[in-house]
């Protein structure tokens, strides 16, 4: 089968960044679907392991945490999928990736594709819904099925107008939150409204008077999607009374805990391969989230948020796609699709 991958790590401007080869086409075995890829997004993560590192390694390295793609077999023990059946997921960290024509993923981890999307609409959704359902739900405990009291809670979201951002504000408004977005072009302050954000602060500014400018002393909650460490006191100050902020991006610094300590607010991180990195028992819940993810979008109570699609699925779309998401001016996704 034909995959792209990379042997270096290069600049993506670099001939060999991305590098069209042959290889092995994988067979499903035990909880594995044999996926036949049909569409992929490009995440942060997909750059970040593409430039990260200096050695060359001894074969290609196919990256990719999006897919949408049909079922062509399944292994002896897979339950929740049967061949023919369009899938959508974000794999496994620990695998071969989606930038190829065939793509082995534990069923566990894989959800149903909505019916009502094109491939390319449904391409820009796995992971980063996985990870703002997880942060919400699960690290920062917000029940999304107790509307009438999330209705008196606030939750900024800072930098909602990316991948993350924009399926975060969808989601936390499902839950009956009241939400405040940050933004700081014209452009992605009318992408964040447009999903539902309530009211809109600019993270290039001190966040801190900008959500006390609203009327908001403090907020119940926090998503931090962008730079951790230049958010972290004016998050610290903002949070209310056993608060909760959770996190997607590290810190490079120490971040000082301490100055939630009077507060007693919680701190927690959000790394949506944890399940299948460790295989941890939940590991299943990802399908279920994925599913339900799918029916909401089905029902049109969330939207995709794909903003280009590039078509087929070749290197030099593939790179067009880095560089558009390595600019850091991207506005909710980028997918390559094969038609």
């Amino acid at each position: 089968m034909r995959a792209i991958g990379f042997k270096k790590h290069l600049s993506i401007d670099e001939k060999e960044s991305l590098v069209e080869f042959e290889t092995v086409k994988p067979s499903a075995k035990g909880h594995d679907l044999l996926v036949k890829v049909e569409a992929v997004s490009v995440n942060p993560v997909d750059v970040g392991v593409r430039k990260g590192g200096n050695s060359t390694l001894k074969k290609p390295k196919v990256i990719g945490w999006d897919a949408v793609g049909t079922v062509e077999s399944v292994g002896e023990k897979v339950s929740l999928f049967k061949e023919g059946e369009q899938v959508f997921y974000a794999g496994s960290f620990k695998r071969s990736g989606s930038n190829s024509e065939y793509q082995i993923v534990d069923e566990r981890i894989v959800g149903h594709a909505p019916k009502s999307l094109t491939i390319a609409q449904a391409a820009a959704m796995p992971l980063t819904s996985l990870t703002a359902w997880e942060a919400l739900f699960e690290q920062l405990e917000i029940d999304p099925n107790n509307k009438k009291n999330n209705e008196k809670q606030t939750i900024l979201i800072i930098n909602g107008a990316g991948g993350v951002g924009s399926i975060a504000i969808q989601l936390a408004k499902w839950a009956g939150l009241k939400v405040i977005a940050s933004a700081s072009r014209s452009e992605t302050i009318e992408w964040v409204t447009k999903f539902g954000a309530d009211e809109v602060v600019n993270h290039r500014q001190d966040l801190v008077q900008e959500v006390r400018n609203l009327n908001y002393k403090y907020v119940d909650y926090i998503l931090e999607l962008n730079d951790l460490d230049g958010h972290w006191d004016e998050m610290a100050e903002i949070i209310k009374p056993s608060g909760r902020i959770a996190s997607i991006t590290e810190n490079k610094r120490p971040i000082n805990l301490r100055k939630l300590t009077q507060k007693r607010a919680k701190f927690a991180w959000e790394w949506m391969y944890t399940k299948s990195f460790y295989q941890t028992p939940d590991m299943i819940t990802q399908h279920v989230i994925l599913d339900e993810i799918s029916t909401l979008l089905d029902q049109e109570i969330i939207k995709t948020t794909v903003n280009k699609t590039l078509s087929p699925i070749t290197v030099a779309n593939l790179k067009e796609a880095h560089k558009i998401v390595e600019s850091n001016h991207m506005i909710g996704k980028v997918v390559v699709s094969s038609k």
